[in-house]
């Protein structure tokens, strides 16, 4: 799940991270007393998408005076905005960031990453911030460098000397960085963060650090022992499908193909896609109804799968070891005559009592097409599809 900026920003004040003054605002009337309340005869307007690169995109604007400011908020405030890092689609503003501006001194990045290789924290550093760290990663390698955390121990304080030395941090700043170090570790562990970022980090003219961006992204399966984070949920930046789909806890990617596939267990969706991919055709989406799939989210998945106009054609794969084939069988006759399905299905059933909801499909009197083995049914779901 992610988080605005102005919410991870919010996070960061609460474990001591210098941030700069702001205040949100989501309606143009709003503006002049939040212009007031942050100070000083300029600002700067950032638009709240989740999404990076809005500055490059128009999202993130400096202005001058309050006549400034009003233009630009008019015309960023209820409009919608698409960067790099949005595939394509456009987010919509519904609300808006006035910060104050500061001098900057010297950029850097920050970031704190789950390591899933080495199993542990990684801070991620370099003195190349405010740029795209994948250009920095391209173009100047030696510019970034990281910081594994002992999960045993923490993060240590020779750690920190060592990341405040590679950037050549004196003063107040040395000493800021370790600090930061340990909140974000702190905060990391506390909120169950998947993913924190400063880009950039910025050192001001007084030497002092402060965290001029801020992303974070929470890790979605402890949401349920993060109740004040899950009231900061923003369903307006998430695709509609993808945000009901957890509702009925389904696993659901729109994809961009005309074959949609309902599946139990991640592996074995993966699977199917590459062979419906092998047969020449192309996966609507990704669809992961789970191990313990119901009548009612079987249901559920098939009115996903619909939301999609692409759709021609759907394959069902499912493998009934907790979940008995007969009561999937059962899931999807009651579907299909609930959602009135106007195009092919075909079902490849293998598990418990895989006979019984064979049977179960054949006498129901709907078009549905069996298939014996996955690679038949991944052929038959092409050919239908094509036709």
């Amino acid at each position: 799940m992610n988080l605005h900026e102005y919410q991870a920003k919010s996070l960061f004040a609460d474990y001591g991270i210098a941030i700069p003054k702001g205040q949100l605002i989501t309606e143009l009337s709003e503006l002049d007393a939040a212009m007031q309340q942050v100070g000083g005869d300029a600002w700067v307007v950032k638009a709240q998408i989740h999404a990076g690169a809005r500055g490059k995109a128009g999202g993130v604007k400096l202005v001058k005076s309050g006549e400034e400011a009003m233009q630009v908020s008019q015309s960023l405030l209820g409009s919608e905005l698409a960067t790099i890092q949005t595939a394509g689609k456009a987010l919509p503003i519904h609300s808006l960031l006035i910060e104050e501006t500061l001098q900057i001194e010297e950029e850097l990045y920050l970031s704190l990453l789950v390591d899933r290789v080495n199993r542990c924290h990684t801070f991620v550093i370099s003195a190349a911030g405010g740029m795209d760290i994948e250009d920095v990663a391209e173009t100047s390698p030696e510019k970034i460098f990281s910081v594994s955390v002992d999960p045993t121990v923490g993060v240590m304080p020779y750690q920190c000397r060592e990341v405040a030395f590679a950037l050549g941090l004196k003063g107040e700043a040395f000493k800021q960085l370790g600090q930061m170090m340990q909140a974000f570790y702190k905060l990391a562990l506390d909120k169950d963060v998947s993913q924190l970022e400063i880009n950039p980090l910025i050192r001001t003219a007084e030497n002092q650090l402060v965290a001029l961006d801020a992303k974070v992204n929470i890790d979605s399966n402890a949401l349920y022992r993060q109740p004040g984070l899950v009231a900061m949920r923003d369903f307006t930046q998430e695709d509609e499908r993808e945000a009901k789909a957890s509702e009925h806890q389904l696993n659901y990617i729109a994809l961009d193909g005309d074959i949609g596939c309902m599946v139990n267990g991640a592996g074995l969706a993966m699977a199917t896609m590459d062979l419906i991919k092998l047969n020449g055709g192309s996966p609507a989406n990704f669809l992961d109804v789970g191990g313990g799939a119901t009548p009612e989210r079987v249901a559920e998945a098939f009115k996903l799968i619909l939301s999609s106009k692409e759709v021609k054609s759907i394959l069902v794969n499912i493998f009934g070891g907790i979940v008995r084939c007969d009561l999937i069988a059962d899931g999807i006759i009651q579907a299909v005559q609930e959602v009135g399905l106007n195009i092919p299905v075909v079902v490849r059933l293998e598990g418990t009592n895989v006979e019984l909801g064979r049977e179960k499909l054949a006498q129901s009197g709907l078009s549905i097409i069996s298939a014996d083995g996955l690679a038949d049914a991944a052929k038959k779901v092409v050919e239908v599809a094509k036709a």
